[in-house]
């Protein structure tokens, strides 16, 4: 009997130290130096243990990938783990990368896609970011609405193109419907043309509507809209800048949406542009104003006949002048 006991005190001793040995293994920091984003893959415990090993975040000894795939069995209930892009702190632990698997959020990548962007830059934008997949589809121009989105790794590039366009279809619909009624435009894409021309021609935000009463003031009146951005668009193959000054000459060149030459809008947009320039055109202030004019010095000086205008433009250029010298 006494041989039994202490056979038994034996197992219980050894099972004890296995258990506390297992438990440390479990919450001892792990070799992770520094925190790190990394991608977890799909497939078994043992799988997705030797991922994290072979990146650093859990040790690689046997004896650690074995307490990890019975901690797995033994706190199911928790949850599955996921396959994702994970952030994992410096010196993670089994128990928190288990914790990590199952309830963090994974890693949000961001991209921004500015006012005022071509569909020749956004696609470059998005053929460029590594952290997207997959093909890009034509863009057609205007059609994507400038904002920051948020995304996982590996997103396809035709799901943030598609989300894009339906933002700005929604954005379009609901500028549209809520215009100031006396806007002369005939449908939203008229809008959509005219809001990319605006937001090319200004980045200060409280002249957009300014502007926008500018250039309908001048479709009313049947007189081209002369506005420099549209045969910028077509000098550069629809990229939207030059790395020259424009010249009277290049105002002079044939292009499909060269406002110098044909009469009217562009048959489409020169840009994506944003809320802003959408609602200016759909609220533009009110006034006769005709033309406008850079004032040398930020913004633009506005004015209803040519008169003015000639004068506000020998004050831009006296203003010129005086910088250059």
């Amino acid at each position: 009997m006494r041989k039994l006991w202490l056979l038994f005190a034996v197992l219980v001793l050894a099972l004890a130290v296995s258990v506390g040995g297992g438990w440390w293994l479990y919450e001892r920091p792990g070799p992770l130096t520094a925190g790190r984003n990394q991608l977890v893959p799909r497939g078994g415990t043992l799988i997705v243990a030797h991922a994290l090993g072979d990146a650093g975040i859990l040790h690689t000894d046997t004896l650690d990938l074995w307490v990890f795939q019975a901690a797995v069995k033994l706190t199911r209930q928790e949850g599955p783990l996921r396959a994702s892009e994970f952030a994992f702190p410096a010196h993670v632990s089994i128990h928190d990368v288990l914790t990590i698997l199952r309830h963090a959020p994974p890693v949000e990548h961001r991209l921004t896609i500015p006012e005022g962007w071509t569909a020749r830059r956004i696609a470059a934008l998005l053929e460029e970011t590594p952290t997207l997949s997959g093909l890009l589809p034509p863009l057609q121009e205007g059609n994507l609405l400038p904002q920051t989105v948020s995304f996982l790794l590996n997103t396809p590039r035709a799901t943030i193109a598609a989300r894009l366009e339906k933002m700005m279809d929604r954005t379009l619909a609901s500028v549209w419907e809520n215009r100031d009624p006396t806007v002369p435009l005939p449908d939203p894409h008229a809008l959509l043309v005219l809001a990319s021309i605006v937001e090319r021609e200004t980045g200060i935000p409280a002249e957009r509507p300014e502007i926008a009463r500018v250039f309908l003031n001048r479709l009313k009146l049947g007189m081209r809209l002369q506005s420099d951005p549209t045969t910028i668009y077509d000098l550069s193959q629809g990229w939207g800048e030059l790395s020259r000054p424009l010249t009277h000459a290049d105002l002079a060149e044939t292009g499909p949406n060269n406002t110098y030459v044909i009469a009217g809008l562009p048959p489409q947009p020169i840009c994506s542009p944003g809320r802003a320039s959408l609602e200016a055109v759909a609220h533009p202030a009110p006034g006769d104003a005709l033309y406008f004019v850079a004032t040398g010095t930020g913004g633009h000086s506005f004015a209803a006949s040519l008169s003015e205008h000639n004068k506000n433009v020998s004050a831009y250029r006296a203003a010129r002048s005086g910088m250059i010298h």
